[in-house]
């Protein structure tokens, strides 16, 4: 199938993918008198007293805005936010379909930090998902809104990965009976996907992971102008490594690539650790294909395509986590939601689903999105962000 020509046609067919459909029906008069003037003057009123009667009287308790600059769109680049659009629709489909969230799309005419930022409409929502933009700019970004908005700010291209990537290896590990104590990984790739994943891990129980950009190894040893780098070098590279891939992937239990396509070989492989875990990310070629992979004695695979088994999907974890977030009304996303959300999409995964290598579930199972949520929102209860 032709998905890039059938795209066209069906996006110039559809004139957009989203619309919005009016919850109050305004037929004559008295309905016209009730949802707008003179009688909205009173819920307007009731909010003005008491700001948390904006969930019940208004839609904003499961409304979600989809923001970007349009500086990291898909594999696309830096290619401005108007051009973003028909991405950030897409995904504010992906959230009504998945999780019955409405979702919309706001596209920032601004790459500044503080501009983006001061474009404040968290009044409007009850959570912002942040959406293809670059780093090191997406990590400045989302700490400033945190510490701005009372409720939930989550970069989806951060966060949504991590949490599918940690809940594959937990899988991935129960095939090959080792534990994230135990294990050494060598992550490619340190930009907003890579530094989420690895912080998620360490996090998890992971305590050896090594990490590798187009620079080299990030290690404590360097310095480095992005506070991001500076911050991971302190966490990760505990054995002081340095080289190449090939140099610091010898022993190395598993492998999670977010770089560029070709960059692991069969023969680097072969010099990992038996039952060597690869997960290579990179779209649409990733670090190294599967039948390479196994072929080298890779146990487990996974890539970032959908053509292939153990798609690295974020849309297995965006909807769910944020209907588990919203049902609660939490003012934030934390770790313990995250791992939560990580845990119930593993355990989604049968015995036999394992025994055939599978270690990610379809995002078409209709579990995914009602056990992440309840999974999320108990967590919210637990650690103190709900507000209900």
């Amino acid at each position: 199938m032709d998905y890039k020509k059938i795209a066209m046609e069906k996006h110039a067919e559809w004139a957009g993918k989203i619309e919005v459909v009016s919850r109050a029906k305004v037929e004559n008069v008295d309905d016209l008198s009730i949802a707008y003037t003179p009688g909205v003057a009173e819920p307007c009123l009731a909010i003005k007293e008491n700001p948390e009667l904006s969930y019940t009287l208004t839609r904003r308790h499961n409304m979600v805005a989809v923001i970007t600059d349009g500086s990291a769109v898909l594999g696309l680049g830096n290619i401005g936010p108007v051009a973003g659009m028909p991405v950030m629709e897409g995904k504010c489909v992906l959230f009504k379909e998945f999780g019955n969230v409405d979702a919309f799309p706001i596209c920032v005419d601004s790459q500044d930090v503080d501009e983006f930022v001061n474009a404040l409409i968290s009044k409007s929502f009850g959570g912002i998902n942040l959406e293809d933009i670059g780093a090191p700019r997406c990590f400045e970004i989302e700490q400033k809104l945190k510490e701005r908005c009372d409720i939930p700010v989550f970069h989806d291209d951060q966060h949504g990965t991590a949490v599918v990537v940690l809940s594959g290896i937990r899988n991935a590990l129960k095939l090959t009976g080792k534990k994230p104590e135990e294990c050494s990984v060598v992550m490619s790739g340190a930009g907003a996907a890579g530094t989420a994943i690895a912080k998620l891990l360490l996090t998890a129980g992971f305590k050896d992971i090594t990490m590798r950009n187009i620079d080299g190894v990030i290690s404590s040893e360097k310095t480095y102008d992005d506070p991001s780098l500076t911050e991971l070098a302190s966490l990760t590279n505990p054995n002081h490594k340095d080289g190449s891939l090939a140099d610091i992937i010898k022993g190395a239990d598993i492998f999670i690539g977010v770089s560029a396509p070709g960059l692991l070989t069969e023969e680097m492989i072969k010099t990992m650790n038996k039952d060597a875990i690869i997960f290579a990310m990179a779209n649409p070629v990733p670090e190294v294909m599967p039948e390479i992979a196994l072929a080298a004695g890779a146990r487990v695979i996974a890539t970032g395509r959908s053509d292939y088994p153990n798609q690295i999907n974020n849309v297995l974890a965006f909807p769910g986590i944020f209907r588990g977030a919203l049902d609660v009304r939490a003012s934030d996303i934390n770790d313990e939601m995250m791992l939560a959300a990580s845990d119930a999409i593993s355990k989604l995964v049968t015995e036999e689903d394992l025994a055939n290598g599978i270690i990610i579930p379809s995002a078409f199972n209709k579990g995914v999105v009602e056990s992440i949520a309840k999974a999320v929102a108990d967590a919210a209860v637990k650690s103190g962000v709900a507000r209900i």
